[in-house]
């Protein structure tokens, strides 16, 4: 078993008036377009561990993860998930499947490499995820402290510890979940 933790682009931030829309956390989790070479390193009971986007004056913190259930393309999840279609939420795209239902390019998916971003679709299981007001601002006080810890290396903030991302052993997949789960009771 193995893991990755990684950090999500400026401004996602579930605190901040965004809505996660890759990975989207649920019964089900998914992770859908973003992170390619994370979705194609990860098999079947590997974890996923995601970190709230940089902001300018706001702490970053963990989010939340999951453990991978199967891998699949994103045809096969848009005809399974149709709640995770791309759609327009407001100012933000909502949704982590860029396909339509000929398995073409969603032209609300505004990024490159779409035949490499197109397969291992990830859908997960046994979520861990914080949620509430209570537990982002315990979580941005305690993430660097827990990071520094599991990774046996300072920072200031998460770039400075596992950079854009990180693989983890099995070690530190049970430290980071046992601390979300600490967080989210």
């Amino acid at each position: 078993m193995k893991g990755y933790i990684y950090t999500m682009y400026a401004g996602a931030d579930p605190a901040h008036d965004w809505t996660l829309n890759d990975p989207i956390f649920g019964g089900s989790p998914t992770l859908g377009a973003c992170v390619p070479h994370i979705r194609r390193a990860v098999n079947v009971g590997d974890h996923i561990f995601v970190i709230s986007g940089h902001i300018p004056g706001v702490r970053q913190f963990l989010v939340g993860g999951f453990e991978v259930a199967e891998k699949i393309s994103a045809l096969t999840a848009y005809k399974r998930f149709p709640e995770n279609r791309l759609k327009k939420g407001g100012e933000q795209v909502l949704g982590n499947i860029i396909v339509n239902s000929r398995g073409d390019h969603h032209p609300l998916d505004e990024h490159e490499n779409f035949e490499r971003r197109i397969e291992n679709y990830i859908v997960g299981r046994d979520p861990v995820v914080l949620t509430t007001p209570q537990q982002f601002k315990a979580a941005r006080e305690e993430t660097m402290e827990m990071l520094s810890d599991v990774f046996g290396k300072k920072g200031k903030k998460p770039f400075e510890v596992i950079g854009r991302h990180r693989k983890m052993d099995e070690r530190q997949i049970e430290q980071v979940r046992d601390w979300l789960k600490s967080l989210s009771e």
